[in-house]
C-alpha cells in the first residue's frame, strides 16, 4: 500500500534562558502539503518527563489528528531533557514519528549529561538507546518509529523546501521562537 504523506505535524519547543527550571512553551505546525494548515501549543517541564504525555495529548485533543499522517520533532528531547519516547507515541496515536536533526549528535556527551546531571536520566537513556542511533536520511539524521527508512526519506524531501530541515520543524521553530523571544531568530 502507498501512503499519502501529505498531513504531518512539526513539533518544536521555544527558546528558555539556561536557569530557568519551569515549563517551556512546545509549538506544533500543522501542515497540508506545503500549507500551513494550524498551530497547536502546549507546556513541557524543562529536563521532566511529560514530554510524550503532552505531544499525544495535544494531537488527540485536536481537530487536525483524524488527517494526520506522520508527526516530526525536532530532536529526541524538548525543553532541555524532556525525551520524547517515539514508540509509546507511535502507539498511542497510530503515526509514524520521526525525530530530525541537522547533525548527528554527540551521543557520549548525552549519556554522560543524562546519567550525571538530570533527573530520571538512566530511564532517559534507555529510551534514547532503544531507538538506535541517529540515522543519516535525506541529508539529516533520523530516529524513527512505527515508519521504514524509505518512507522517511519520502517525507523528508516531500516537506524539505527551504534547506534540509522538513518545513514543519522549520515553522515550528520560528513560531516558538517569535513567542519566546518576541522575535525569531537562529535558523531551525
Amino acid at each position: 500500500m502507498r501512503r499519502r504523506w501529505s498531513h504531518v505535524i512539526g513539533f518544536d519547543d521555544g527558546a528558555f534562558d539556561r536557569e530557568h527550571q519551569g515549563d517551556v512553551l512546545v509549538v506544533g505546525a500543522v501542515f497540508a502539503n506545503l500549507r500551513l494548515e494550524g498551530v497547536l501549543s502546549d507546556k513541557v517541564r524543562r529536563d521532566g518527563r511529560n514530554s510524550t504525555d503532552v505531544i499525544i495529548r495535544v494531537i488527540e485533543r485536536s481537530r487536525f489528528a483524524a488527517h494526520l499522517h506522520v508527526v516530526l520533532l525536532q530532536g529526541v528531547a524538548l525543553a532541555g531533557f524532556n525525551v520524547v519516547d517515539l514508540r509509546r507515541v507511535h502507539a498511542a496515536l497510530s503515526l509514524p514519528v520521526l525525530a530530525v536533526a541537522r547533525k548527528r549528535p554527540d551521543y557520549d556527551k548525552i549519556k554522560s549529561a543524562l546519567l550525571g546531571r538530570v533527573r530520571g536520566g538512566a530511564r532517559k537513556w534507555r529510551i534514547i538507546e532503544e531507538l538506535g542511533p541517529m540515522e543519516p536520511i535525506a541529508g539529516v539524521y533520523v530516529q524513527r518509529a512505527g515508519i521504514r527508512p524509505r518512507e522517511a526519506e519520502t517525507v523528508i524531501r516531500r516537506f524539505s523546501i527551504h534547506g534540509a530541515l522538513p518545513e514543519p520543524l522549520r515553522v515550528a521553530h520560528l513560531i516558538a521562537s517569535g513567542i519566546t523571544r518576541g522575535e525569531s531568530r537562529h535558523r531551525a
